[in-house]
């Protein structure tokens, strides 16, 4: 949603790199491109006039001005008031002493209420509590069957009475507020200790809608009140917040579809026009795209500097412990990292959910952001199948896979065989790292690493296995290269001395499977 935004405020911060003094002219252009960027975005113009004179008050202060990088101190004052326009601090449910904690959502209709319900319902219920959803909307079309179709999806209860309205050309009956009353009463009874009450929405704001939402609020006394709001709406949200705030007296906001493609100036705006603090956000249309809203972490993503504690979160969340420590006893243990290895965390890694969103909480992603686009999430499924048609013994040995075997692999997985052949050079290359990692010779190439080509490697003389250079001499460089011939011939011979068999060996001779540097373990499969 903030890609433009982040777009525009990183290639401002560009022109700033490299300047040892920030002039008054330098900083007015920065705040003017600025305010440009967060106009565009459909920001309320009060939000973009109060935070471009923060920054500049700021910017033309003493702590730019003795800064060592001043371009890095803007980035940071941008950050810090980004974060201030969001909410400043995380904001948590309130929950009552005594239960059930009731909660309300209200907002316009088309802002998806309900569907938000059941994520935070299923949300609550991985927290350990026991929540309840109560069908208040009588008005709209079918909205109570669409709230127990989502509560059963979530594996919640749902309490409604009424089935509500089932076309549009159908007059609205029932009680709402009655029906949220008893939805209370009935949490009470059945133990539940939290209740989310989904109300009826309009179209635009309305008295009667107001009317309704007081009403209930009065009935049920609701610990929380989260106003609902489209994140794409723009501008209008501003106005529609102010309504809400003055009729229903709202708690916190969710922000709802903040996965589209909209300029995401509601994000920006809602929290300092109304003062109320955004608690979520949903990501996407699943059940389980749905988090707790971190004003620091969504202003690090609007200024391309990553999310990385959300996805820390989501790997813990989904990742499997025990296959974890056996992936790392294998790695103490300097065992061979296998295609089964690969399957099962390639598996790991989808539980964690998209690719792409995942990718796009790595810092500098948006300078990546054309090709993250274009990365097709299939293209995981097709990894699978290429692996799941390969044999046990494959998988534990990929070096045994010749031609004939690649294409039935291939044909098994309904893909051509240059798919095959890369994935299984790809692996290699892994299997080669890990096997440096696994010996403590660190990450190969890796700048800052212990390793050949990092900067931890060994000043006495080359790495091991380091080609020597040429010398400059006519005389030394001809018998460098009659040395380097003469071990190339030694080594062919010697290949050649080791053929016979079909494992390699000489006829006649016991095989040795050491000499197929097979993973540890995999003699028993050869019968020794």
């Amino acid at each position: 949603m903030f890609n433009s935004l982040s777009d525009r405020l990183t290639a401002t911060f560009k022109n700033l790199r490299g300047k040892g003094r920030l002039s008054e002219a330098d900083v007015d252009a920065t705040v003017r491109e600025i305010r440009r960027a967060l106009l565009d975005a459909d920001v309320a113009v009060p939000v973009v006039r109060d935070f471009a004179a923060k920054i500049r008050e700021r910017a033309l202060g003493e702590e730019v001005s003795g800064a060592l990088n001043p371009s890095q101190q803007v980035v940071k004052i941008v950050n810090e008031e980004l974060v201030g326009i969001l909410g400043g601090e995380t904001r948590r449910l309130r929950l009552a002493k005594n239960p059930p904690s009731v909660i309300m959502l209200a907002g316009l209709q088309g802002a998806g209420k309900t569907t938000l319900a059941g994520k935070l319902a299923k949300w609550l219920k991985a927290q350990g509590h026991s929540p309840i959803l109560v069908a208040a909307d009588l008005q709209r079309p079918n909205a109570v069957t669409q709230l127990q179709v989502v509560g059963q999806r979530a594996g919640v209860a749902v309490y409604a009475p009424h089935p509500g309205v089932q076309s549009e050309f159908e007059a609205a009956t029932g009680d709402p507020v009655a029906v949220a009353r008893d939805g209370v009463a009935e949490a009470r009874a059945k133990l539940h200790d939290i209740v989310i009450v989904d109300t009826a929405g309009r179209l635009g704001v309305d008295a009667e809608m107001m009317q309704q939402a007081a009403d209930i609020r009065a009935a049920v006394n609701p610990d929380e009140v989260l106003f609902v709001i489209d994140a794409m709406i723009g501008q209008d949200a501003v106005t529609t917040a102010k309504a809400f705030e003055e009729g229903v007296d709202f708690t916190g906001v969710v922000l709802s579809k903040l996965d589209g493609d909209a300029r995401g100036g509601a994000a920006l705006s809602v929290a300092s026009v109304t003062g109320r603090p955004v608690m979520f956000a949903s990501t996407g249309e699943g059940l389980d795209d749905f988090e707790l809203f971190h004003p620091d972490r969504m202003a690090s993503r609007i200024l391309d500097m990553g999310d990385i504690l959300t996805l820390i979160e989501q790997a813990e969340k989904s990742w499997d412990k025990d296959e974890a420590a056996r992936m790392a006893k294998k790695f103490a243990d300097q065992e061979d990292f296998t295609l089964e290895d690969f399957l099962s965390q390639m598996q790991q890694i989808r539980k964690m959910g998209s690719m792409k969103k995942m990718l796009m909480m790595m810092p500098g992603a948006q300078n990546m952001r054309q090709q993250l686009e274009q990365f097709d999430e299939r293209e995981i499924d097709r990894v699978e199948a290429i692996v799941r048609s390969m044999t046990p013994h494959e998988r534990l040995a990929p070096k045994i896979i010749n031609g004939s075997r690649r294409a039935r692999i291939a044909k098994g997985s309904g893909v051509h065989v240059s798919e095959v052949n890369g994935l299984l050079e790809r692996f290699g290359q892994a299997q080669k790292m890990m096997r440096k990692m696994a010996s403590g010779g660190g990450i190969p190439g890796m700048p800052g690493m212990p390793g050949p080509g990092g900067f931890g490697g060994s000043k006495k003389g080359p790495a091991k296995g380091k080609k020597k250079a040429k010398s400059g001499n006519p005389a030394k460089a001809a018998q460098q290269a009659r040395e380097a011939e003469a071990r190339r011939a030694a080594g062919a011979s010697k290949a050649l001395g080791s053929q016979g068999s079909a494992f390699g060996g000489q006829q006649g001779q016991d095989f040795d499977p050491s000499s197929l540097n097979l993973p540890k373990g995999f003699e028993k499969f050869l019968g020794k």
